[in-house]
């Protein structure tokens, strides 16, 4: 049997940058085996499976992957997936599609709009607002992890912190883009950091106000080992519960705010996150999620 599939490069409006991403289509018959193996296989971030809608109004139904398992939800797949089925509906330049993807975390409501020249951009609603988690590890702890010293970490109100929406991280602040970029992970020390509490799946986003472009307004990278992911170039469901973190340490009052983050330039993938944030009553009400993405590749396996 063979299966058609896509990748793309995601968080981007530029081939072979942002991050990458593949799309495995007609996925009715594969078992979880079979679609981490074929994860595994692309060896990417993340590789989505299609699959028909088992909801009336889903556009599709859709699992996700890292080489080391499955996620809930995650943003990258979300975005370039709506974008390439979109894209085989026939989108036309100039017009907009809403549809609705179905994850394991819940209903995601997409947006794709194509515009005059043909790029893409898509958007979608956070399946769950962003909830504190805790406990957070010691700063010293995880300056350790990241190759840092102690007074590297932490800029105007913002200490580390843990979030989930669902898929949890822990932000780490770091005063300055140089430190980011700096940045060692010690794997060892931060399977055991994590493990000691409680944290099965750590993942560390470390971020700062520097930027590359002046439209911008955070800098970040992403670390993930125990999920087969040394580095992330893009990370849109750590920037879905980085909501909780702006929400925390900032003070943004009632009605949408929006961030561009930036992400993967120190790994030469740089990519662009859209981040969107809804305040009522100053809580954290509402998380949008927006990028680019171009197709890369098309083909079949033969599985």
């Amino acid at each position: 049997m063979s299966r058609r599939y896509h990748t793309l490069d995601v968080f981007t409006q530029q081939r072979l940058t942002g991050n990458p991403l593949a799309v495995v289509h007609d996925a009715e018959g594969l078992d979880t085996a079979g679609m981490l193996a074929i994860a595994r296989e692309f060896n990417l971030s993340e590789t989505v499976f299609v699959l028909p809608e088992t909801t009336e109004g889903h556009r599709a139904d859709i699992r996700i992957f890292t080489p080391g398992g499955e996620l809930p939800f995650a943003g990258h797949p979300t975005v370039g997936t709506a974008i390439v089925l979109a894209s085989m509906d026939g989108l036309a330049a100039g017009t907009e599609a809403h549809f609705v993807l179905g994850e394991k975390a819940g209903p995601v409501p997409c947006r794709v709009s194509r515009d005059a020249a043909g790029s893409y951009q898509a958007s979608f609603d956070a399946p769950r607002l962003p909830a504190p988690i805790g406990p957070t590890p010691d700063p010293a702890q995880l300056a350790g992890i990241l190759g840092l010293e102690s007074r590297d970490l932490g800029f105007a109100s913002h200490v580390p912190s843990r979030f989930g929406a669902p898929v949890s991280f822990c932000y780490v602040p770091v005063k300055t883009r140089a430190a980011v970029d700096g940045i060692r992970v010690d794997t060892r020390w931060f399977g055991e950091t994590f493990n000691a509490i409680g944290e099965a799946h750590p993942a560390i986003f470390a971020y700062c106000p520097e930027t590359v472009d002046p439209g911008a307004r955070f800098y970040a990278r992403m670390f993930a080992p125990g999920l087969g992911v040394a580095e992330d170039p893009a990370t849109g469901s750590a920037a879905a519960a980085f909501a909780g973190v702006l929400g925390m340490f900032e003070r943004l009052g009632d009605g949408r705010h929006d961030f561009a983050i930036e992400q993967g330039f120190a790994i030469g993938r740089p990519s662009r996150i859209e981040l969107g944030i809804g305040i009522a009553q100053g809580q954290v009400s509402m998380v949008t999620i927006g990028g680019g993405a171009v197709v890369i590749s098309e083909g079949r396996l033969f599985i």
